[in-house]
């Protein structure tokens, strides 16, 4: 037989056995790699508008730097001028006060932060960061010891701690499960902090 026709023939031969073969199963796809990406929480970000709380910049700068610090599914950013922030905060002559949120993406809460509790010696950095909590749910818990962020102005004047404790963190990253804010609607209730 004349090497090409021994060829052809093989090719035929194998194409019968290949035709009549029973079909092959895929090897199963390797079970995906995990990676940071996928193991991190979905991270809910509001955004905070503090262009009318003048003389309250510092403070609030460290308000919500603890809240980011520590929680991890919440992320508090400063908003682009001329867009619409879910935490308004503006500075008032009155006593501090705030909507009891979780507020949601696209909703929107009010902070005030009030001059009269700062001066009455209230710490400025405790009435952003507890008033911020109010946004994300907080209720207040007074009266209270000052390990307690949200026992505000219970704890006294001489109270400067503005670290949730983990109580409060527990409290925050629960209403913020899963990427999305409560299906609870915000409270909308207006806490005021006066003693």
């Amino acid at each position: 037989m004349p090497h090409s026709s021994w060829l052809k023939a093989v090719g035929a031969a194998f194409a019968v056995a290949l035709a009549t073969a029973p079909a092959a199963h895929a090897a199963p796809a390797p079970a995906p790699e995990l990676t940071a990406a996928t193991s991190v929480a979905a991270v809910v970000t509001l955004r905070y508008d503090d262009s009318r709380a003048g003389g309250w910049e510092a403070a609030i700068a460290a308000g919500v730097a603890s809240w980011n610090r520590n929680v991890s599914n919440v992320r508090l950013v400063e908003a682009a001028p001329g867009t619409r922030a879910e935490i308004q905060i503006v500075a008032t002559s009155g006593w501090p006060q705030a909507t009891l949120g979780p507020v949601r993406p696209g909703g929107q809460v009010r902070v005030e932060l009030g001059s009269q509790a700062v001066s009455q010696g209230y710490d400025k950095t405790r009435i952003a960061t507890h008033e911020m909590g109010h946004s994300l749910g907080l209720p207040d818990t007074k009266p209270g010891p000052c390990s307690q962020l949200m026992s505000g102005s219970a704890a006294g004047t001489g109270c400067t701690n503005a670290v949730p404790n983990a109580t409060e963190r527990s409290r925050v990253e629960s209403a913020y499960a899963g990427g999305l804010a409560s299906l609870v609607p915000a409270d909308g209730r207006t806490l005021v902090d006066a003693p």
